[in-house]
């Protein structure tokens, strides 16, 4: 029998219908940072209250993900996928409508909270459908859709240059919305066994609790050397998102519009053929090796550092945007195999939860970074200094993904 026909029924449509709510989650998400110039016309701000935009997004965001992730354990994953994309487009277009700085950082908290339960939810529901033999090529085809939807962001720099820094919001939160209701027809959890709330839950076990689940993932030695794994490769994936537009617009004296769609365009084109890459390459090789999940991005790892510490070094822009793109490529194998690495440590009824509490601390650094990122601007340090630090960051990850030790529950 055919890996195909041994898995669950809609295994794979399931997949592609998160595919499109992944784009739109990373779209609405990232465009902010591809329209620096054009919000600042309209509302004035420093540069590190530019940067506060996304670092209360992430902030709120990290901080709930726990949580989040708990929800989509206790109760059926598509519901809170649908809630929360339904939630984040009502309040994608509602930013259109910010006037004041402070009603566009209350309306990024506000992301922050809706967006926190997709990502824990999606990544478990796809665990839910596939085994260890197609689990990171499905998570690689769901990641190639936020990568498309990251590279879609620099629409919204060259959007608003042609109609107003609004115009994006307005549209991308009207089609979230039409989205949601679609989804209510298709999207469905994986049927649980006879007696079972949830298809991860066994009815032989109790109910799954947080503090139960929390205090699980914090047993496993592994989980922790992953958690700090996941936080400290966001110092580099976060300062990219939220500062490379900036950086090119600066060093090489791009347009607003150009910059956005050279930083978001090149980046994430390298990513999504990362992810999927990443994906058949680690399920290749888990038929002999288990640690295959850990291998593929340590050795990603170790090309992706001196992408990006070239691009903050060169004088020429091909060789940054190609530089760029490697990082992009090569990065993306942590990306695709980090829920399946998860897989391997933790109990099945807490995935969603052990993924939001990676999302948490990922966060609250990634956030830390982009403000600091912000703060040194204002400061005249210049942006590159920032993603050299990140090359050693990355560096340091490839490190500690050799000493995961996965011990499955």
């Amino acid at each position: 029998m055919t890996v195909a026909r041994s898995l669950p029924h809609r295994a794979w449509l399931t997949v592609g219908l998160l595919w499109f709510v992944g784009c739109l989650n990373y779209l609405d998400r990232v465009m902010l940072t591809t329209m620096r110039g054009s919000i600042k016309e309209v509302i004035p701000m420093t540069e590190a209250q530019f940067g506060l935009l996304t670092t209360v997004f992430l902030f709120v965001y990290g901080g709930l993900s726990p949580f989040a992730g708990f929800l989509a354990d206790r109760f059926k994953r598509s519901r809170v996928i649908l809630i929360s994309l339904l939630a984040w487009s009502f309040i994608t277009w509602l930013t259109a409508h910010a006037k004041t700085f402070e009603q566009l950082l209350a309306a990024r908290a506000l992301m922050g909270i809706s967006e926190a339960c997709y990502i824990p939810a999606a990544l478990a529901l796809i665990a839910d459908y596939h085994r260890e033999t197609t689990r990171s090529l499905a998570n690689g085809v769901h990641m190639s859709g936020i990568m498309v939807g990251s590279g879609l962001g620099g629409l919204g720099g060259w959007l608003a240059e042609r109609h107003g820094w609004a115009y994006a919001f307005e549209v991308f939160g009207i089609v979230g919305i039409g989205y949601a209701i679609l989804l209510v027809f298709f999207l469905r959890d994986r049927p649980a066994p006879a007696g079972a709330d949830n298809p991860s839950t066994p009815a032989d076990l109790p109910p799954v609790s947080f503090f139960t689940g929390v205090k699980s993932l914090f047993r496993n030695g592994a989980f922790i050397i992953a958690l700090l794994y996941w936080s400290l490769l966001a110092v580099a994936s976060w300062a990219v998102v939220g500062w490379m537009p900036t950086f090119l617009n600066e060093r090489f004296h791009l347009s607003q519009g150009l910059a956005g769609l050279s930083a978001t365009g090149y980046l994430q084109a390298a990513a999504l053929v990362g992810v999927l890459l990443g994906g058949v390459w680690a399920d290749r090789w888990s038929r002999t090796q288990k640690r295959a999940p850990m291998y593929v991005p340590l050795i990603g790892l170790c090309i992706a550092a001196p992408g990006i510490f070239l691009t903050s070094v060169t004088g020429s822009l091909p060789v940054a945007l190609a530089a760029l793109a490697l990082f992009g490529l090569t990065k993306a194998f942590a990306d695709t195999n980090m829920m399946p690495i998860l897989s391997l440590m933790s109990d099945p009824r807490y995935r969603a939860t052990g993924y939001g509490v990676l999302n948490f601390l990922s966060c609250l650094v990634g956030g830390a970074t982009i403000y600091a990122s912000g703060a040194l601007r204002d400061a005249h340090v210049d942006l590159s200094r920032v993603y050299q630090f990140g090359a050693a960051c990355t560096l340091v990850c490839a490190g500690m993904l050799f000493f995961v030790r996965p011990k499955p529950i």
